[in-house]
């Protein structure tokens, strides 16, 4: 089983996210399971959402408390919050930021197996107008993990935004997919 930890602010779209991600792996065959963990629900505040992904069932019904992988929509929780917290040996995090891997690396607490960088903020104001970076960090998702072909996650994106709405969130991912740097550590 694949555990994935979100790392978001209320109103970024991490819930969605987490839930665009089981929809696409569900597509692919796999067993899926997503939802969100709130402290105060408030615009802005620290948010974690969580999707498994397995070839058999799942059962369990917790938090995620190690994950095999962790993504960051907003890069300003590298100062407030361990994001790598729990996070296996060799895990992979995901990093919505402008930043180098030097910069990013100096904040995590735990070194990851595999760093992924894209600037998500960037591509959601570019194709989207609005600084919205949920489907976009998807196609960084897709792309450092290898766990759902890009195809899926635009599919279900589109599922989840109608119309041109789904159109600029898939090509959002798109663009990530296509921009999204990975480091082997």
């Amino acid at each position: 089983m694949i555990e994935i930890r979100f790392h978001g602010r209320g109103g970024q779209g991490a819930v969605t996210a987490a839930n665009i991600l089981a929809s696409a792996a569900f597509k692919e065959g796999k067993y899926v399971q997503a939802f969100p963990f709130f402290g105060v629900e408030r615009r802005g505040a620290p948010v974690t959402a969580f999707t498994r992904i397995d070839e058999k069932p799942i059962r369990i019904k917790t938090q995620i408390y190690e994950p095999d992988v962790v993504v960051v929509l907003d890069p300003s929780l590298l100062d407030t919050v361990d994001v790598t917290a729990g996070l296996k040996d060799g895990g992979i995090v995901i990093i919505n930021t402008e930043k180098s891997k030097e910069e990013v690396l100096e904040k995590l607490k735990k070194k990851p197996g595999k760093l992924a960088i894209v600037d998500a903020t960037g591509i959601a104001l570019d194709v989207l107008g609005l600084p919205i970076t949920n489907t976009a960090i998807l196609g960084a998702v897709a792309k450092a993990t290898g766990l759902v072909k890009l195809e899926n996650v635009q599919e279900a994106i589109k599922e989840t935004f109608s119309g041109a709405l789904g159109e600029k969130n898939a090509k959002a991912a798109e663009e990530s997919f296509n921009k999204t740097v990975i480091y082997e550590l």
